[in-house]
Formats: structure tokens, sequence, C-alpha cells
């Protein structure tokens, strides 16, 4: 009996540790979960430079990017990610308190990723959080300088493409909008989208399109599910003939 007595606290205390180690882990696994998630979030987007990919990334609640490399999403194996997270959870039996940890964990992003593994735990680097610069704004779409510069023909006149290439020539557009001219049975058509949203495969494209022909001179933006991906809004023959829009 009092060898029982004597082994009794020190099985308690074995217990405990025990425990306590459980509610670390429990903790990390939440950790790992917030990585993973973050990693969802990241997922699914067009190509993007390492920089661009470690800002989005710093953007989400509860994480902080330790380490990036890569150059992009779309070279490569992508860009890899150090991120930290943190995880709580809750041990009744021993000091009656949350147990907090903070881990560091790897996730990757790239355009050609099938399917994603658990982030995989490593040590965090030394020293704080990496900093990024925010991406610049994509350039605005000139909707009425396009519509004040295009030329006005007669019912009874011809439309001269030259004049149209001109027109837009005098605008200065920002290099991040891509431009296209087409005639067609005496119409002229034009196309302004934002380069920046090309790869995109889940927003709407910002697109701006145009038509001269004798007697009417239209600029108009395409309605949101003509411009979704794959749709066709954004393009030079949706200006020269538009598509009725969606009932």
């Amino acid at each position: 009996m009092r060898r029982i007595l004597l082994l009794a606290p020190l099985l308690l205390f074995t217990a405990g540790c025990g425990l306590a180690r459980s509610a670390e882990s429990g903790a990390t696994d939440v950790a790992r979960d917030a990585a993973g998630k973050a990693a969802e979030q990241l997922d699914g987007r067009p190509p993007r430079t390492a920089e661009e990919v470690g800002w989005a990334a710093s953007q989400i609640e509860g994480v902080e990017v330790m380490r990036v490399t890569g150059t992009s999403t779309h070279a490569g194996d992508g860009v890899d990610l150090v991120v930290r997270t943190s995880g709580s959870a809750y041990n009744r039996w021993v000091d009656l308190e949350e147990i907090t940890v903070r881990r560091c964990f790897t996730v990757r992003v790239s355009t050609e990723s099938r399917s994603r593994e658990d982030p995989h735990a490593v040590d965090c680097p030394d020293g704080p959080a990496l900093a990024f610069a925010p991406p610049p704004e994509p350039p605005r779409l000139p909707g009425e300088e396009l519509r004040a510069a295009l030329p006005r023909v007669p019912r009874d006149g011809r439309v001269d493409e030259a004049g149209v290439r001109r027109a837009l020539a005098a605008l200065d557009l920002d290099p991040g909008i891509r431009t296209e001219v087409k005639s067609d049975r005496g119409r002229v058509g034009v196309v302004l989208v934002v380069e920046a949203a090309e790869g995109d495969h889940v927003d709407p494209r910002d697109c701006l399109l145009a038509r001269v022909v004798p007697g009417a001179t239209e600029v108009w933006v395409p309605p949101r599910i003509q411009r979704m991906p794959g749709e066709g809004g954004c393009t030079v023959a949706n200006a020269l003939d538009p598509a009725p829009p969606a009932h």
C-alpha cells in the first residue's frame, strides 16, 4: 500500500505531462490548420510574382510571412512561403488555461498545383516577419476621354481606321492597357483591356469597348457576365458585333 501511495504523485505528474503535451499538440494542429486555410486563399488566382504572393499572404489575418522562395507562381515549382501562425488548445487537467503556440509552416503557391499537401512544420527563421509593398493599382480605363477623342463620321461618310488609331495614340494610354483595333464592313471596333486582369480565372475582366460606324460612335463597358473569363465580352469581335445582354 505504501508503495502505491509513493507512486501516486509520480503517476499524476507523468499523466499531467502527457496532457500538457497533448494540449500543445492540439494547439499546433490549430496553427497548422490556419496555415492550410491561408494556402487555400492564395491558390486559384492569376499568375503573380513572389513579391505579390508575399504581400497577399501578409494581408491574411493571423499570418506572418517569414520567408519567400521562388520568382513567380507560374515559373518552376511556384512560390514557397514560410508562414508563422498561432493556435490555442484548452488543457483543463493541468493549469485551467489555454495553451497558445506560434509555429512556422511551409506552403506552396503555384498555378500548376493539382492537389494540396498539409503544411509542413519547420523551424521559424530568425528575425521579424517580412514586410511587402502593396501592388500598384490597376490603370483606369479612360471612358470619357475615349468617347471625346474618337471621330464622328457622317451617315454618308466613311470610317477611317487610321484616324481611330491616331485618336487612341493621342490618349497616351497607360502601358498596362492593351488595345486592339479592327475594321470590318465599313466599321471599326476598339477594345481596351487592363493587362493585369488577363490571367485572372475568377474575377470579371476590366475592359472598355468602342465602335465607330457612319452616323454613330459608341463607347461602353460590357455587362459583368460578358466580362467573366471565357465569355468573350472583352474582344474586338464583341465591339464590332455587340452580344445581346443576358436575360
